[in-house]
Order: structure tokens, then sequence, then C-alpha cells
């Protein structure tokens, strides 16, 4: 009997992609200091089988400006020197997953399952799809796969746990805003758009590639056409600090490049969404794939790059890694999320290559068998962020997906990673701790216009304290560690404040923090304009504490 995998993408799903020409150079100097190369992007004609360290890391700005957005120590950009030590952190599903089931009568149907004489597969997922928060209303949207491959649908909440299923009148009774059969899907919230009517943009994957479409609503939907030539679970994403559209296009060992092994992404930019009509005749080049050190599982394979997600979060590009981790033939394919940085939109950091949101071990879980990404990535919701994942619950014995449905995991905000000074906990800080020591941690140089600085830290067993310095490592007064007002608690925006001294006065001249832990974590630090403490980042994909793109 012929797959369900088979069915939905025919016979000719492996094709050849030409491969990439010359794109469009685009140079110049980030917001964050680095400078891009040319052409830009690169033209790779396939990604290294093996981690390479991103230019930025190791050919740093001389000085960094920070006045976009929190600045995050997932790496050491901003670090010139600690003794602390950096642990990354994993987001928890929330207690009520699955927060969105499958119930309508066009969530329940399965066509392919109809018409191939098997068991249904229920689906309310987010097949990437998008989870925004939409400031005009005031309302998290979702949209998602209903029923397996058959149609989009839209799901409103207030407070991002609990979702209702509006009736629309694109199809009488339901929440479906778009009929039409597709795989994957991204749907974007755009707060820039000069055009009302496409505030909303999507892309979904059908036929060997996908179908552009545009919204003033998110309802009604127009169709602008098709893109160039792409496999399925391609997707797309903003990137706000360069103002691109990037579509992330899924290619494999078939795509002319014997080189590969497995699926791996292809990269293609444009400022315009409908210039990825038929890709305006350039083709893709080469992007990232799963490589050498990404692990197995002891019952899988080797694995794969299956789907990348991305968006910006406060000073960096957020990406979500689904790794295909194998598949038997007693289980749906296993697919979990990993993370992933970049401070130029293009090469990827990945330290941490262990899972983010995972699968369950426990047969029968809402999340057993696979788990995938939303388009936004996460939305900030007060002191947390949310992350939308689908899950397959798979059906045992089998590679059905089963109920689909989708889940909520929380991290805390900016909580990807800290650098740690814990001395009395055994395994967090390595070698000898005298007693009394603090940690240290000291910034490259960096400029700024804002007057306020913040940090965000866990603090309830200890104190934190500043100093300034300048180039050359010396001590700007008044502003010595002496003079810092002591930070304690926990919270993600805390106000280090000098007593008799705003570092205002050194807004436009290099200089460097040094901070002084006694006990404690500290996630992230960022100097704002405003003594409410904006950060003039990017919030992914939004919430209820931002009214547009920006924390501004």
């Amino acid at each position: 009997m012929i797959s369900r995998r088979a069915f939905l993408a025919g016979a000719a799903a492996s094709f050849a992609l030409p491969m990439p020409a010359f794109a469009r150079q685009r140079s110049g100097t980030l917001y964050n200091g680095i400078t891009l190369g040319r052409p830009w992007p690169p033209d790779w004609k396939y990604p290294d089988e093996h981690p390479t360290r991103p230019p930025y890391l190791t050919n740093r700005p001389a000085v960094v400006p920070i006045d976009v957005g929190r600045q995050l120590f997932v790496d050491d950009f901003l670090i010139e020197q600690t003794t602390m030590s950096r642990t990354f952190h994993k987001a928890k599903y929330h207690a009520a997953n699955p927060i969105l089931r499958p119930e309508g009568q066009w969530e329940t149907y399965d066509d392919v399952a109809a018409r191939t004489k098997r068991p249904y597969n229920p689906t309310a997922m987010v097949f990437s799809d998008g989870v925004f928060f939409d400031p005009k209303d005031r309302l998290f949207k979702m949209w998602y796969m209903a029923g397996y491959g058959s149609s989009t649908c839209l799901a409103v909440s207030r407070d991002g746990i609990t979702w209702d299923k509006p009736t629309f009148d694109v199809v009488k009774g339901t929440n479906i805003v778009h009929k039409e059969p597709r795989d994957s899907s991204t749907v974007w919230l755009d707060h820039l758009a000069a055009d009302p009517g496409q505030r909303f943009k999507m892309a979904f994957w059908k036929d060997l590639a996908l179908t552009l479409a545009v919204s003033p609503d998110g309802i009604h939907w127009k169709t602008l056409g098709r893109s160039g030539p792409a496999n399925d679970r391609t997707t797309f994403f903003y990137n706000p600090f360069r103002r691109v559209w990037v579509f992330g296009v899924r290619a494999d060992q078939f795509d002319a490049l014997p080189q590969q092994s497995g699926r791996y992404r292809r990269y293609w930019e444009d400022p315009d969404f409908a210039a990825a009509l038929n890709w305006s005749g350039r083709s893709p080049v080469a992007w990232v794939k799963a490589d050498s050190r990404d692990p197995s599982r002891p019952d899988g394979g080797r694995p794969e790059l299956y789907n990348l997600d991305c968006a910006g979060y406060e000073s960096l590009m957020l990406g979500l890694f689904t790794i295909w981790r194998g598949e038997t033939k007693l289980r749906e394919k296993i697919n979990e999320i990993t993370i992933g940085f970049s401070r130029d939109g293009f090469h990827w950091d990945r330290p941490d290559r262990s899972t983010f949101l995972g699968v369950s071990p426990t047969e029968g879980d809402w999340n057993w068998a696979n788990v995938q990404s939303a388009g936004g990535c996460c939305l900030v919701v007060g002191d947390e962020l949310f992350f939308y994942v689908s899950g397959r619950q798979g059906r045992p014995g089998t590679e059905e997906p089963g109920v689909c449905t989708t889940g909520v995991a929380m991290l805390r905000r900016d909580g990807f990673a800290s650098m740690d000074w814990l001395p009395g906990e055994p395994g967090v800080i390595r070698g000898r701790v005298a007693a009394g020591s603090a940690g240290l941690l000291t910034t490259r140089p960096v400029q700024f216009s804002g007057g306020h600085l913040f940090v965000n830290g866990d603090f309830r067993d200890g104190q934190l304290r500043v100093d300034v310095l300048d180039r050359n490592g010396l001590v700007v007064p008044p502003f010595t560690a002496d003079a810092c007002v002591p930070v304690s608690g926990n919270a993600t925006k805390i106000a280090v404040k000098w007593n008799g001294a705003s570092i205002a006065d050194l807004a436009g001249r290099p200089v460097r923090f040094r901070f002084t832990l006694t006990k404690g974590r500290l996630y992230a630090f960022w100097v704002s304009a405003k003594p409410t403490g904006e950060s003039a980042g990017y919030p992914a994909a939004g919430g209820p504490g931002f009214a547009g793109p920006l924390d501004a």
C-alpha cells in the first residue's frame, strides 16, 4: 500500500533545484556593528556537514552599539572576560496541554485516510502556521492546520491558554479561513505593511511550490501566485533588523547535491514579499543543516534538519530548529526542537544541541511521536515567553500521526541562557571558590544613546553591582561598584543606579560594563532611553505589553 507521505506529495516529490546563482549584493553595517560581506547572502553551494563558527564571533566589532534590544548572553559576542559559567535553560510544557484539540467535523475528517481506507488522523495543530498577538483587537491569534492537510483555521484567545474557535463566513458554521488543501504553512502579522490589505501574509506548500497570499484581517485571503520550486515544509519569516522576508526552502540529497546527507535549508531573501513569486529568477543559496554535533536517538538514524522557524527576538534572530531524530515502522517520525541564535540573520550559533522542546517518552501522550514549532516562534507574556508547538500522539505500531493537537510551553523572558555565579552548588562553579569571592563579567566596548541601565536576573541569594570602565579598562568615576546601589531580588527588569550619577552622561562614548555578582544568575542587560525600561528590541510574535513590532 502506498505510504501516506507518498500519497500527499506525489511521485515527483523529489526534484532538482537549480544550482544557486549569485544573489543580490547587499552589504553594509548592521545595528550591532557587524559588517556584512559580499555577496550577501553568501553564495554557498552546500551547507557544511560540520559546525562552523559565525564570522561575527571570530572577527567581532571593535565597539558594539546596543541601542536595539535587550542584550542576551547566549554567546560571547558581548563578553570580554568572565569568571561566571553559562547555563542554557529549557522551556517547560504547560499542565493543561494540549490547549487546542480537534473538535469540529472539519477538524476530525481526514480526506487521505478516507481515500486510502485508513484510520482518520484528527488534526488541530500548528504546522508552522503562526501564533501572534494582534494589538489591533488585543487578541492572541493562532492559525493552524484543520483536518490532516485539509484546510487552515483561526482560533483566538485573551490569555494564550484558553482558545476559542469563532465562526467566519469563509465556510459557513466553521472557523476555516482558507479552505485549500495544504501541507505546512506560514502566516505572519506584518505590522509595517504599507498596504492595509496586506497586513497578514501567508505561504502554504502544495504541488512542489508555495502559494503566496495576503489578507487585511487574517480571514479573507487574496492569492498572489506561486513561488519558485520548493519541497514540502518550506517556510518563511521576517527579519526586522534588515527588513527582508526570508524563505527557508527545504532541500535534500536529491536536489543535485550528492555531497549532502538528508534534509537541509536553502535561503532566499527580498524586501518585497511578492518578489518570492518564482523566486524572481534568483535561485535560493545553500544555508544550514543538522551537522555532526547533532545527537542521534538510540532508536533513530542520522539527524536531519526538518524545519527552521525564526523571528527577531530583542537584539538577535532566534531560530527554532526542528530536528528529525529518526523513524521506525512502529512509531511516527520523531521530531524535536532545539534552539540557535544569529546576529547577522544568516550564520547560526548553536552552542546547545540538547532538546529545547521534545517528545514525551510515554506512549499515549499528546506529544509522544512528534513536536514542531509555530511561525513567530514565541510571544512575550509578562515575565514569560510562550512557545506553541504541534503535538502528534502517534498510533503505536504504525507510522501514522494519530491525533494531532497544539500545546504550549513557557520560559522566563530572555531565559535562553544565563551567566551564573553559584558558589556552594555542586557542578555549577568548577574549582575552588574562596569565601566572600564574587563572579565577574566584563563586556566588550559598547556604545549607547540612552540613559537608564537595566538587568534581567535572579539575585535572591546575592547581590549584583556594576561599575563602568573606559576602553582601557579603567573605572570611570563616579560609576564605581561602591557607588552602585546593590541589586537584589528576582525579576526580568531591574534598574541599576549609581548614587548621584546617571549613565546618560556617558551616551555616545565607548565604555565597558563590569558586573560583580556574589550569587545568582544574570540573563541580560540593556540601556533604555526611558526610566520605564523599554528596550527598543523586537518581541518576536508580540504580546499584550506591546502596541506594535517594538518594545518602545
